[in-house]
């Protein structure tokens, strides 16, 4: 292992859960939950994602962090934030950079999770906030994951990076 592939393995932060989203159908407001259930192949219950396996996109994952920087970049004044609603990801959380998920399986209360890909930001979002939201949300758009074992989530439940398995896990290049 290369100096560069051992500080890449290594994810010492522990994140936890700012807020958490449900979207019960498209164009809907978010619904915001103190809890709720991600189901194996489902997303979360309540939320709109299309289920299945192969849905790479059944929960997405943003920063609280970040919404400070895409407020920034929006010129949004301190006493207008942007708001974890407004960008519709369905679970927000600090203290660990979402991007060290990178082609892993992680946890979050009971449930664990496997990266997919980054969240892009949508023409929707731009239609929503006003021009420069696209923009401003580039490279801090979050997450895409999938669920891999079903499980209650918390709000201020912690997030950690799970092991890898020793066979049959191939992380998913996400660039």
């Amino acid at each position: 292992m290369t100096p560069l592939q051992a500080l890449i393995a290594e994810v010492p932060q522990q994140g936890r859960v700012r807020w958490i989203g449900v979207r019960p159908e498209r164009h809907a407001p978010m619904i915001e939950l103190d809890a709720v259930e991600a189901r194996l192949e489902a997303g979360l219950t309540g939320d709109r994602a299309r289920p299945g396996i192969r849905n790479a996109r059944q929960v997405t994952l943003i920063q609280w962090e970040h919404l400070a920087v895409i407020s920034s970049l929006m010129g949004r004044a301190d006493d207008h934030p942007v708001l974890p609603q407004d960008l519709r990801r369905n679970i927000v959380v600090s203290g660990i950079n979402l991007f060290s998920l990178k082609g892993r399986r992680f946890r979050i209360g009971q449930a664990i999770f496997e990266t997919t890909g980054w969240c892009q930001p949508c023409a929707r979002l731009q239609t929503n906030l006003g021009p420069g939201t696209f923009q401003a949300v580039r490279g801090h758009g979050g997450i895409t994951a999938r669920v891999l074992q079903s499980g209650i989530i918390r709000l201020d439940d912690p997030v950690r990076v799970e092991p890898v398995p020793d066979s049959g896990y191939a992380p998913f290049n996400v660039g």
